[in-house]
C-alpha cells in the first residue's frame, strides 16, 4: 500500500463500536496535527490494503512505517503515535497485560462486534 502519512489506520465506520472509537482518535489527531490517516474500510480506501471487506471488518488494521499490524498490537503501535495514549499504550504493552488483551481482543472484543457486523448486514439485506 503507499501511504504518504507515517501511520494508517483501516476500521469499519459502520460498526457503532468502531466508529465510536475511531472517531475519538481521528478528532483527537485532527486536533494535534498528528500524521495519521484513517480509512473507513467501506470506501475505495480500502483496496490500498489489499485486505477484502470480510477480513478488514474482522480487526482493526494499522499501518505504521510499512509494517502492518492487526489487533491488540494495532492499537499500541496507533497508541503509541498519540501522545495522550502513551501511558495507556505501555500499560497494556506490559507482558501480562499484553497477553490478556490480546486474547480478549482475538476471542471476545473482536468476534463479538464482528458478529454485530454481519447481524447489520443482514438485516440491511432483509426486504421490509
Amino acid at each position: 500500500m503507499e501511504n504518504s502519512t507515517k501511520t494508517s489506520v483501516l476500521y469499519n465506520a459502520n460498526c457503532p463500536v468502531c466508529n465510536f472509537e475511531i472517531g475519538h482518535y481521528a478528532r483527537y489527531a485532527g486536533k494535534a496535527g498528528l500524521p495519521i490517516r484513517f480509512d473507513d474500510l467501506n470506501t475505495d480506501a480500502r483496496a490500498q490494503w489489499g485486505l477484502d471487506a470480510d477480513t478488514a471488518a474482522r480487526r482493526l488494521y494499522v499501518l505504521h512505517d510499512g509494517v502492518l499490524t492487526s489487533g491488540i498490537p494495532a492499537f499500541l503501535v496507533l497508541w503509541a503515535q498519540m501522545p495522550r495514549y502513551h501511558l495507556l499504550g505501555r500499560i497494556i504493552g506490559l507482558p501480562g497485560i499484553r497477553k490478556i488483551a490480546g486474547a480478549a481482543y482475538d476471542h471476545v472484543l473482536a468476534p463479538l462486534i464482528y458478529r454485530w457486523h454481519l447481524r447489520r448486514l443482514r438485516k440491511q439485506r432483509v426486504p421490509t
